[in-house]
């Protein structure tokens, strides 16, 4: 309960997060499936809470990305459910690394993506919400190494992990990979996920835009650490 109310503070100020800091930790417990189903669950919750808000705010990108996840997101979870446990801890380390390195990159100021990144992110999010319950990978740099006011930034990330998580949630419900168990895993949670979002979304409008960005480049790399020792553990 004190990693869900922590990941979900971090996901009320950076927009992301959640899935990232809180998988890890569930699968010490659970399986790496059943933990990226339970956090799927809490993304859907905690998503539709001031959903219209932030969909009035972000891109209009955010509903085509968000869109092409969802038809992709079945595909990772077979993928997930297929890989062995050891093997799947393994790429999700590689995946957490993997955002670390893209937000390092150069940014492109000016850079409008067109209609092919815009898909490919789309698609890679979707993967990534079935195989690890992180859409983020592949997100986050899309909307944070572009010059963007972090406002529509952050609301444009939470528009499209709503939707991959609804998705997600779907799917495993129709493919019969969620059971009861973890659905009341999820409701257990979700109260500290719901006072841990409503703190961070406070402390979102505290802060400024250069401190904001430092904390999501920080808490990538924390995040990839984490992984990374988790491994060697």
């Amino acid at each position: 309960m004190l990693a869900a109310f922590i990941a979900a503070f971090v996901r009320g100020l950076a927009g992301f997060g959640m899935a990232i800091l809180l998988v890890p930790l569930i699968a010490l417990v659970i399986r790496p499936g059943e933990a990226v189903v339970v956090s799927n669950m809490l993304g859907l919750l905690i998503g539709l809470v001031g959903a219209r808000k932030v969909w009035n705010v972000g891109e209009k990108s955010a509903g085509m990305i968000g869109g092409l996840a969802m038809l992709m997101t079945p595909l990772g979870l077979l993928a997930l459910f297929a890989t062995p446990p050891a093997l799947a801890r393994v790429l999700i380390a590689v995946v957490a690394i993997g955002a670390f390195v893209m937000v390092l990159l150069p940014a492109k100021p000016g850079h409008a993506p067109g209609s092919l990144e815009t898909g490919l992110t789309g698609a890679a999010a979707g993967l990534l919400t079935g195989f690890a319950g992180m859409p983020g990978p592949p997100v986050v740099p899309y909307y944070l190494r572009r010059p963007i006011p972090r406002e529509v930034a952050r609301a444009s990330m939470l528009t499209v992990f709503l939707l991959t998580s609804a998705a997600s949630t779907t799917a495993a419900l129709a493919l019969g990979l969620a059971s009861w168990r973890d659905a009341l895993f999820a409701l257990l949670l979700f109260a500290p996920v719901l006072a841990g979002n409503h703190l961070g979304s406070l402390a979102f409008g505290k802060v400024s835009d250069p401190v904001w960005r430092t904390f999501v480049g920080f808490l990538l790399a924390a995040s990839a650490l984490m992984a990374v020792l988790r491994l060697f553990g």
